[in-house]
């Protein structure tokens, strides 16, 4: 195991890249999805489980952790990874997407943001300094940049205007970080869908240097034909020989997408969030499983999955516990998902690695156009 932070490609198939992220606390596999572990925990899942669905990294979020418990009393208890017995990987973001959409509590200057807590009302403030002394606390192998994320539709005067400022405090992330061996930061390029403000944020972060690259400001309501269009050159201004983020996205056709386009690294609430709420992601499409027609369906979400939901459980059996509010469908559905999720990953991987992914992209959208089982 390398004790430094380092990024290799094992196979390209167009634009598409498979290999391996080495970090002191283990390798990721890339394409990787990271589930979000928001507060600490990826809500109703423990971290054996989540790593047992393939995971190699999870996300946390500086916004909540500096609220609650507060970074300070998490570096007191040994640590981001020793506190939620996660002792692979873990990115953090920087806190400021959660801040730029509290909106009306928070006041942004060229310093950082004031803004208010929305557990007490508490006054915070947060800056490229402050953010990246937080995520040194809470101890994350891959720290992020504090950045704006201005919410589209917005002009392009109005997007450039951020962007340059996000430009400078990545600038002063850089300095603020400092040298970590072992620990990695990334920079955010923005710029809306604007190519030219795109490839100026790119060019601005390459001559500051950084050991990856984001691709922030989407899947903030640009719609999904905007957002590729955006990632038909942009992967292309970041450099080569460093992994490449999307951050926040995605839905499954999101990601296929994103990753035939050269996107390494992908975080998204949406496996978890939608297994609280009845839905289920399988390889023939959506599931809700709160709908009636599963009340007597003794077969499993999906045949072919080897998750413990589908190899132990009816689609009637997850019905009932969800209608009754039992936290065991929360947990069923969610382990699903995230295993539906990490399959997902491996067979891009190992797509990309046998030169096959225009036939795997193929049999996905096929599977995907099926729609879910006929009733009984």
């Amino acid at each position: 195991m390398s004790d430094k932070f380092q990024f290799s490609v094992s196979a390209t198939d167009g634009r598409a890249r498979t290999g391996v992220i080495q970090t002191p606390r283990g390798e990721i596999r890339t394409p990787a999805f990271m589930p979000v572990g928001t507060a600490a925990t990826v809500k109703a899942m423990m971290p054996e489980s989540v790593r047992a669905t393939g995971a190699d990294i999870l996300l946390g979020n500086t916004y909540h952790l500096m609220l609650r418990p507060g970074a300070e009393r998490v570096a007191r208890l040994g640590g981001l990874h020793k506190f939620m017995n996660w002792e692979r990987p873990i990115l953090t973001d920087s806190g400021g997407f959660q801040v730029m959409s509290l909106s009306g509590l928070r006041k942004l200057t060229e310093e950082g943001v004031t803004f208010a807590s929305h557990v007490d009302g508490s006054k915070h403030f947060l800056s490229p300094e402050t953010s990246m002394e937080i995520q040194r606390l809470l101890g994350s192998d891959i720290v992020m940049c504090f950045d704006e994320c201005p919410a589209l539709p917005a002009t392009d005067e109005e997007v450039a205007k951020s962007m340059r400022m996000s430009m400078r405090w990545a600038q002063r992330s850089r300095d603020a970080f400092g040298d970590r061996p072992g620990h990695a930061l990334f920079g955010i390029m923005q710029g809306g869908v604007t190519p030219e403000l795109r490839e100026e944020s790119a060019e601005a972060l390459k001559s500051i240097g950084f050991e990856g690259y984001a691709i922030g400001g989407l899947a903030v309501g640009e719609g999904q034909e905007a957002m590729f269009g955006v990632l038909d050159y942009a992967p292309g201004f970041l450099p080569e020989d460093k992994p490449r983020y999307l951050m926040g996205v995605g839905k499954p056709d999101d990601i296929v997408g994103a990753v035939v386009r050269g996107v390494d690294m992908m975080d998204c609430v949406l496996p978890s969030r939608s297994g609280r709420t009845g839905q289920a992601w399988t390889r023939r499409g959506q599931v809700n499983i709160k709908n009636a027609r599963h009340a007597d369906d003794t077969r499993p979400l999906d045949e072919q999955c080897t998750c413990p939901a589908c190899t132990g459980y009816s689609r009637a059996y997850l019905h009932h516990v969800f209608r009754s509010g039992e936290m065991i469908s929360g947990m069923l559905l969610t382990w699903h998902n995230l295993h539906y999720f990490q399959e997902l990953m491996a067979g891009l991987r190992g797509a990309i690695a046998a030169g096959r992914l225009s036939d795997f992209v193929a049999e996905f959208e096929a599977q995907r156009a099926q729609g879910d089982i006929e009733p009984l």
